[in-house]
Formats: structure tokens, sequence, C-alpha cells
């Protein structure tokens, strides 16, 4: 068994404290994703199992071995970086088995993993080229493959394709995904791109000033997020928030015409609250008081970014044929149990 576990994992530069006793467990060959905005914890968490930060409390295991003081080099991980950290006078199979022949691995041993690793990442007729001859997408497969070859436990991504163009970005979220249904390794990705996130994942983990707010797989954080950050961070673009006012059962705002009844039951005293809905849950009616200021075209999709009357503004998803233009005057309706219910000053869902 090769998951992880973190238990009660703090880290401390000085009197600054950065990771907040964080207690996780990643299974076997999971693909797991530390997601959340810059300056979140989320490379530091990482580096802290690959052993390249020191662990200021707590204690992680990997594969059931605690490996929480014990050298990078023992822990059974590999690392890819951001950048690719490539030898520039090396072709690409000298890049991909230098680890182990500095190892004193014995060279048919060598080639043997860096052919198989080769075929898996499309590199075989690259192998004798060098880093300037590859584009950049290239570049990280033979990273990838650099740590193929050591054979790790686990797999651990920092942010990979941050310096890729979109296109290639794409190409790569699809390629790591297949490495990892082809060779079932334990991999953790970190990521500030919640598409990335959503798309890659089995269990997502958003984190926030150090701490965990949620844990999950993709579309149950979508679809059933704990509290306001998780649901605005999580889906692109991110859900709508009005500011509503209570009045019994009901909630309303000045963007609809009509109140809102809730799907949940309001403490007794609850005069405000703060409600979420997203974007594909919104339909555009004709008639209404919200201007269309700005459409984003697509194809298959556009955005309307809509303004009410006080200022409140909405992204709603369109499809179809017929589409909303700037300027246009408009309605909004919804389904009222699309409605997600947060509290105005906790900010954590109301169920």
């Amino acid at each position: 068994m090769t998951g992880v576990n973190l238990n009660n994992v703090v880290k401390k530069y000085g009197e600054t404290q950065v990771i907040h006793g964080i207690n996780l467990e990643i299974e076997d060959g999971e693909f797991c994703v530390f997601v959340g905005p810059s300056g979140c914890g989320k490379s530091t968490l990482l580096r802290m199992i690959a052993g390249l930060e020191e662990t200021t409390g707590g204690t992680m295991s990997i594969g059931g071995r605690d490996v929480t003081h014990i050298d990078p080099s023992l822990r059974g991980v590999a690392m890819v970086f951001q950048t690719y950290a490539l030898y520039p006078h090396m072709t690409v199979e000298q890049n991909m088995g230098f680890g182990l022949k500095m190892n004193g691995v014995p060279k048919a041993v060598v080639a043997e993993k860096v052919g198989k690793a080769s075929d898996i990442l499309k590199l075989g007729d690259y192998l004798k080229r060098k880093p300037k001859a590859l584009s950049g997408g290239q570049r990280q497969r033979v990273a990838i493959g650099r740590a193929i070859v050591r054979g790790p436990e686990v797999f651990l991504f920092d942010e990979p394709l941050s310096n890729l163009d979109a296109e290639l970005r794409v190409e790569m979220r699809v390629e790591i995904a297949r490495l990892h249904n082809e060779i079932g390794a334990t991999m953790i990705y970190v990521t500030h791109d919640q598409v990335e996130a959503m798309t890659m994942a089995d269990k997502i983990v958003v984190l926030r000033a150090g701490i965990i707010e949620q844990v999950g797989a993709p579309l149950d954080l979508y679809r059933n997020p704990d509290n306001k950050f998780v649901a605005g961070f999580i889906g692109s673009p991110s859900m709508n928030f009005l500011d509503c006012t209570v009045d019994g059962t009901n909630v309303s705002h000045p963007a609809f015409t009509t109140a809102t009844p809730s799907s949940v039951e309001f403490a007794q005293g609850t005069t405000a609250v703060t409600m979420g809905v997203r974007p594909e849950h919104l339909n555009i009616v004709e008639g209404g008081d919200l201007i269309v200021e700005l459409t984003e075209a697509l194809g298959g999709v556009s955005y309307a970014y809509l303004r009410a009357s006080d200022g409140t503004r909405l992204v709603v998803e369109e499809r179809g044929d017929v589409r909303s233009k700037q300027g246009d005057a408009v309605g909004v309706t919804f389904e009222p149990n699309r409605a997600l219910m947060f509290d105005a000053k906790t900010e954590e869902r109301l169920r």
C-alpha cells in the first residue's frame, strides 16, 4: 500500500505559522489535487511531503511508513516541478536516466526503464534530441519520464503546467490523466487552476490560509460545498452571490421581481443571508430591469454579464441559437431548489 497520511501537520517559519494542523488521508492509487489561491500553503504542504521542507509538528506516513523526518531520497517519492530543470547538454534519453546512473544502476537496467517510460509518454522518436529541440509539452513529458524511471511510490506535481500555453495545458492534462490510469500510482498534484483540479482529480483538497476548507470528489464539491469560499472557488465562471433579506421562509433581492422560497429553514431572528446560484442555473427572460453589460460568445455556450439597478452583477450561461446582446434589458429566473444559502456572517452553508 502506498497511501499518504498526514496527522496534525504543522509548518512554521519562526513565529509565523503557515500550515495549521492538517489531517488528510490519500488512498493508494488515488489522484489527489491540492487547490487554492496563491499563498494558501498548497506548495508548502507538497514540499513537506517530499521532504524539501522540514515539518514543524505532526507526523506523515507513506505506505504506512513514518517519513516525517527522513531524507527525501528515502521517502519513495518523485517530484515534477513547475520548471522542467533538464540538463541542456544531455539528450532526452540521458536526462531521463541520469538519476539512475548516478545511483549506480547497471546500464542495461537504465536503458530498459527509460525505454518503458518513453513508450508510455510517446517520447521514443525524441530520445536522441536535446531539450532545445523540444516543445514545452515535450520537455514536460521528459521531466515526468525522469520521475517514472525512478519507480516511486508517490508522484508529486508542483504546478507542472503553469508555464505552458493554453492548448498545451489541455493536452498535458490529458497526458497526465492517461498516465495515472496506465500506471495506477498515487499522485498528488498542486494547482491554483480549479479547472485542472476538476478535470483530473479523484479527490480535491481545497486549501485557504493553511487550513483545509473541504475535501471531496470534484462534483461533490461543485454540487455540495460546505461554505461560500468553496462554492465560489470551485466552478468557472464562479457562482453568483447575492446578499438577500429574509422574510419568513422567503428571500428577496432587487435583481429578482419576486421573492424566492428557500429550501432551508432559517434560525429564528435571521434577517439576512447570502444566496448562491451558478451561471448555468439562471435563465434570461425578456422584460426585466437587468442590463446586459457584456456577452462572451464561446461557440456552444455564451456568458452574459448582467448588472442590476443596485449595482449587483450576475453571470448567466446561455445556450441555443437565441442569445442576449450587449445593452439588452432582461430579467432572470431560476428554480429555487438550485439556490444555495450561506450564513451572511460566518459564510457557512445553511442546510
